[in-house]
C-alpha cells in the first residue's frame, strides 16, 4: 500500500513538472508569461497592488525602457526591469514595441549575425535599442540612426530562446 502511494505521489511530482514547464498564459490577454514589452509613456507609476489605491512605490522615467510582464489582472500588469525592480502598471502604459538594454560598453554591432562581419556601429552600455529580427544567438537592432547585429547574450529584453523574423 506504501509503494502505491509513493509511486502516485512520484506521478504527481512528474505532473506537475510537466503542466509547469508548459508555457504560462496570462489570464487577461491570454499572451505568453513572462513576455517582454516597453514604456509607451514618458513617465508611469508604479503601484505596489493592480489598483489606483494602491500606493505608488516609484515611477518609470524612460520612454521605450524594456520592461518583463509577470503577471496580469483586469488592466494591470506586474512588470520588472532589468534589476527587477517593478511592481504594477496601467496596460496603458506600456506598448507591444520591443526594444532592449545593452549590457555591454561599446557594444560592437555587424552588419551580419558574424563577428567577422563588418562592424557598423558601438552602443555604449545602458543604451535603449530597437529590436528587430533574432536568430538562435544573434538579434538585429538600432538606436540612434545606426544598425546592425549584436549577440543576444549581452541584450537584455529578449529571452534566450527567442526568434523574431
Amino acid at each position: 500500500m506504501a509503494m502505491r502511494h509513493l509511486a502516485a505521489a512520484a506521478a504527481l511530482t512528474v505532473l506537475t513538472a510537466m503542466v509547469c514547464a508548459a508555457e504560462t498564459r496570462g489570464p487577461v490577454t491570454n499572451l505568453p508569461l513572462p513576455r517582454y514589452v516597453s514604456m509607451k509613456a514618458a513617465k508611469g507609476n508604479v503601484r505596489r497592488g493592480p489598483s489606483l489605491t494602491h500606493k505608488i512605490d516609484w515611477v518609470f522615467k524612460r520612454r521605450g525602457m524594456p520592461l518583463e510582464i509577470t503577471a496580469e489582472y483586469g488592466h494591470w500588469r506586474r512588470v520588472q526591469d532589468r534589476d527587477g525592480a517593478g511592481g504594477w502598471v496601467h496596460y496603458a502604459l506600456l506598448s507591444g514595441v520591443r526594444t532592449v538594454l545593452i549590457e555591454e560598453d561599446m557594444l560592437t554591432v555587424h552588419a551580419r549575425p558574424d563577428t567577422r562581419a563588418p562592424v557598423t556601429a558601438a552602443f555604449e552600455l545602458g543604451v535603449v535599442a530597437r529590436l528587430g529580427d533574432c536568430e538562435t544567438s544573434w538579434c538585429e537592432i538600432s538606436a540612434g540612426g545606426y544598425s546592425g547585429w549584436a549577440p543576444k547574450k549581452k541584450l537584455w529584453g529578449v529571452a534566450p530562446d527567442e526568434l523574431r523574423e
